[in-house]
């Protein structure tokens, strides 16, 4: 579920060494499945633990992850980072926003799973994003377009040249293009 770092684990068992006997570290995602889920890591003293958390055991410490965050933790990874700047523990969890579909799942929710997951992360840098309105019958993904996307200039070529390629790419035979649903106004909210 979890994959922590070498240097992660040490890091965690260089910290938990100034804790309470008993400590571990506790993995967990504040509003699972929506768009303003986050993830944390904290200290989880022995009288923290629920008996429906799960206990994932590493060198040196255990990670308690609680029943309502673990399926959106599946793939997450922590690693410890040094560089110029200094060092500092990143948390990675691509399924935060929405709960990883099965590959057998409908292709209606495997595009969403994607748009979240893949899409919408690399539209946030331009505070934008992505949402599936609907397939058709003719297997086009229908996109609404929000945020700094809405009024950008490059918002056809992000659709065709992005968007829809690595849509096709993902999934080849089962949709056959996407279309862009927006009514596009320039404003004070889009990227340029």
């Amino acid at each position: 579920m979890i994959s922590i770092s070498d240097a992660a684990q040490a890091h965690f068992r260089k910290l938990l060494e100034k804790q309470p006997d008993g400590t571990n570290i506790r993995v967990f995602v504040v509003n699972p499945g929506t768009q303003n889920a986050e993830c944390g890591v904290s200290y989880c003293p022995p009288d923290a633990v629920d008996p429906e958390d799960q206990h994932l055991p590493f060198s040196g410490f255990d990670c308690m992850v609680d029943p309502l965050s673990a399926p959106f933790l599946v793939d997450a990874t922590i690693d410890f980072v040094t560089d110029q700047m200094g060092s500092q523990l990143t948390l990675k969890a691509p399924n935060a926003k929405m709960r990883k579909v099965a590959d057998d799942a409908p292709l209606i929710e495997r595009i969403e799973y994607t748009l979240i997951s893949e899409v919408n992360p690399m539209l946030a840098g331009h505070g934008g994003k992505v949402t599936l309105v609907e397939l058709t019958e003719d297997k086009l993904a229908i996109l609404q377009f929000g945020g700094g996307c809405n009024g950008c200039s490059m918002v056809d070529y992000t659709l065709k040249e992005g968007i829809e390629k690595q849509l096709l790419e993902k999934f080849p035979g089962e949709l056959n293009g996407v279309k862009d649903a927006t009514e596009h106004q320039r404003g004070d909210h889009s990227y340029y």
